[in-house]
């Protein structure tokens, strides 16, 4: 699976969330792991109470530090500075990947300002659209202190479409390293969390889209089976379930009422997934959902298929 994972930092305790993550992960693979500082242009010393790195040398002596604190011996830990400034932080991190070739970038979601200048949005999604590699995003505690990770018990929301399984396969490929349970779910909408047009089509369509709305539960019951078969005839756990609703109510409901500790979620980057990343469902999800997130991106394994 993963060998070698990225996990970019700027001095402060909400960017140190992601370690643990990236010590267990380290752990369970045999991976290396690389800790990244990219100097940020302009950057203030502080902001908020906060520390922020803002040179070359106090750099590298944070990453030492850190690199001894959380990793032991037998992890194999690089350490690597950035020194031009940059402005784009998001673009420095998936092209660090790129060139590392860092198979996970492992990072924080929330901030104030360059790593911190985001609550998911900005800079995470950024990342994610930009990076060919997955992302996984994890909440700082109340406290700053580094997150406890699990990977027992993880939720692979999906939507039919074959191109959109990479992050089922993510999650079957982690769940037999970490011998965990999965849950897919897919989510098919009521009548009254239709948006945009087709909310438009069912105020004058309104027996039609009952019918196909009843249609596309059977076909997404047909569709999990079928791939809930394969999981267990390879062994995993598995259990899978469709749900009415809007998409981010359904992933959160489930990850509720089924303990999930990770959910993992293909996308197609900057093109956005349309049944999970359309409007304000991003931000939604990450704010609702109060686990890590594994964002497996799809478009550009499709676009490197092509060539």
């Amino acid at each position: 699976m993963f060998k070698h994972l990225l996990v970019p930092l700027d001095g402060s305790r909400l960017a140190e969330a992601p370690l643990a993550a990236a010590l267990s992960l380290a752990r369970a693979m045999g991976a290396g792991v690389t800790l990244l500082h990219t100097v940020e242009k302009s950057a203030p010393r502080e902001i908020h109470g906060e520390r922020h790195l803002t040179g070359q040398r106090e750099a590298r002596d944070y990453l030492r530090e850190v690199a001894a604190r959380v990793f032991p011996p037998e992890i194999q830990v690089e350490m690597h500075v950035h020194g031009d400034e940059v402005k784009d932080v998001a673009r420095s991190i998936a092209e660090h990947a790129a060139e590392l070739r860092a198979d996970l970038i492992v990072m924080c979601t929330h901030g104030r300002g360059g790593l911190r200048g985001f609550m998911f949005g900005r800079i995470a999604q950024q990342v994610s659209g930009l990076a060919t590699a997955p992302v996984l995003l994890i909440h700082p505690s109340a406290e700053g202190a580094p997150a406890v990770f699990s990977c027992k018990r993880m939720l692979v929301p999906l939507d039919g479409n074959p191109d959109h399984e990479e992050g089922l396969r993510v999650a079957a490929d982690l769940a037999r390293l970490c011998g965990a349970e999965l849950y897919l779910v897919m989510a098919v909408h009521t009548f009254t969390t239709l948006s945009g047009e087709k909310a438009a089509t069912a105020k004058m369509l309104p027996r039609t889209t009952h019918a196909l709305l009843d249609l596309a539960v059977l076909e997404a019951e047909k569709y999990l089976s079928m791939r809930l078969g394969s999981l267990q005839a390879e062994g995993l756990s598995a259990a899978a379930g469709v749900r009415r609703g809007d998409p981010v109510s359904v992933i959160v409901g489930a990850m509720e009422t089924t303990g999930a500790d990770l959910i993992v979620l293909a996308t197609h980057g900057k093109t956005g997934l349309d049944a999970f990343w359309s409007g304000s469902t991003t931000p939604n999800l990450t704010t609702r959902a109060a686990v890590p997130l594994l964002l497996v991106p799809v478009w550009k394994k499709r676009m490197s298929e092509s060539l």
